[in-house]
C-alpha cells in the first residue's frame, strides 16, 4: 500500500471510531444519622422540616444523600444502642435534636459531627465550651428554654393575675429540669408564687399528683422542657384538663395536643436551621466553626377550644399578643 493510500484509510478509520467520553466522576453519597428520643408520629412534621430544608440546599435523600433514621420511642434507654447503630452504619453526620439524643450521640460519634435543634443549655450539658467556640465536634441550635422559663411564668400570671400556687411537672431523665426549676422558682417568687415540683410520667401518676394538687392547693401548672415531657405531651395535656388548671407549655405542639397555651421558639424553624448546619458540614464546614445560634423566632399559642372546655376567659389583650389561637 502507498504512503498515501495507507494515511488516507488511516484517517478514515479514526473518523468513524466512536469518540471515548470522559469518564464521569461518581458524586459521593453522603450518609445523615437522625437520632431521635420520640416516635415517627410525634416528630414527625419536625423532622420533614428537617429533610425538606436539606432539599432546599441540595441535599436530596436518594441523590445525593441516604438517611438513616432511629426512633427511641419514647424509651429513653434505647436511645445508646440505637447511636451505636448510626456509627455502624458510618453516617458522616448524626442529627440528635434534643439533649438525650445529643448525650447518647456523644458516648460513641467520636470525631463525627453532631448537630442538636433544642438543647436547652449546650454549654451547661457540657456538649460545647462555648457558644461563639463550641471547641469540639457538636454544634446546632440552643433553645434557651432556660432563659424563657421566666417569661412562661411572667405570661400565665398576666394572663391568670390571681394565680398563687404553681406546680411543675418535671423529668426525672435530665438534669436540665433542675436548671428550669430553679429559673422558674425565682420569677415565681418575684411575682409572689410558690412553686411545688411534683413529677408525671404516666397515667398512673395522675391520681396520687392531682390528691398532693388538691392538698397544696394548686392553682396552675408548668411542665419543663424535656424529652420525656414533649412525648407525653398529650398525657399532660389530658393532666391539666383533668385537674382543671390552666397550664402553660414549651413548645407549640403542646397547645395543638390540647394544652392551654404555649410560648416557644418556632419549632420547625429550629430544625430548619439545624439542617443548614448539617448542609455545611457535608460540604466541608468543621463544627467547631459553627457557632451555637440561638433562635430569633418565637410565637404564643392559645388553644381557645381548651380554655371554653376548662371555663377560663383568657383576656382580649393576651389574644392580640398571640400568634396563633386554636378555636
Amino acid at each position: 500500500m502507498r504512503r498515501r493510500d495507507f494515511l488516507i484509510a488511516l484517517g478514515a478509520a479514526a473518523f468513524m471510531a466512536p469518540l471515548a467520553v470522559p469518564a464521569q466522576p461518581q458524586r459521593q453519597l453522603y450518609r445523615v444519622g437522625i437520632l431521635s428520643s420520640s416516635n415517627p408520629a410525634s416528630v414527625g412534621q419536625l423532622i420533614d422540616a428537617f429533610t425538606q430544608r436539606l432539599g432546599e440546599l441540595g441535599d436530596v435523600e436518594g441523590k445525593n444523600i441516604s438517611i438513616e433514621r432511629r426512633f427511641a420511642e419514647g424509651d429513653l434507654d434505647r436511645l445508646p444502642a440505637l447511636a451505636a447503630d448510626l456509627m455502624q452504619r458510618k453516617v458522616d453526620v448524626i442529627f440528635a435534636p434534643n439533649t438525650v439524643a445529643v448525650q447518647a450521640a456523644k458516648q460513641v460519634a467520636g470525631s463525627i459531627p453532631i448537630v442538636f435543634a433544642s438543647v436547652d443549655d449546650p454549654v451547661g450539658s457540657g456538649f460545647v465550651a462555648s457558644l461563639g467556640r463550641p471547641g469540639g465536634n457538636i454544634t446546632g441550635i440552643s433553645a434557651i428554654q432556660n432563659e424563657l422559663s421566666a417569661k412562661r411564668v411572667q405570661l400565665l400570671k398576666e394572663t391568670f393575675p390571681k394565680l398563687s400556687r404553681l406546680v411543675v411537672l418535671t423529668s426525672s431523665s435530665e438534669s436540665v429540669s433542675n436548671f428550669q426549676v430553679a429559673e422558674i422558682e425565682t420569677a415565681a417568687g418575684v411575682l409572689g408564687m410558690e412553686v411545688l415540683a411534683i413529677e408525671v410520667r404516666r397515667r398512673e401518676d395522675f391520681e396520687p399528683a392531682l390528691a398532693q394538687m388538691r392538698t397544696w392547693r394548686a392553682d396552675s401548672i408548668y411542665p419543663v422542657s424535656s424529652a420525656e415531657n414533649f412525648y407525653n405531651r398529650g398525657l399532660l395535656a389530658e393532666f391539666a384538663a383533668q385537674a382543671r388548671l390552666p397550664a402553660i407549655f414549651s413548645a407549640e405542639p403542646y397547645a395543638y395536643a390540647g394544652g392551654l397555651m404555649s410560648y416557644s421558639p418556632l419549632s420547625k424553624a429550629l430544625f430548619q436551621d439545624a439542617a443548614t448546619y448539617v448542609d455545611k458540614i457535608l460540604k466541608g464546614a468543621k463544627p467547631v466553626e459553627l457557632p451555637v445560634e440561638q433562635p430569633t423566632r418565637f410565637q404564643l399559642v392559645i388553644n381557645l377550644k381548651t380554655a371554653k372546655a376548662l371555663g377560663i376567659e383568657i383576656p382580649q389583650s393576651i389574644l392580640l399578643r398571640a400568634d396563633e389561637v386554636i378555636e
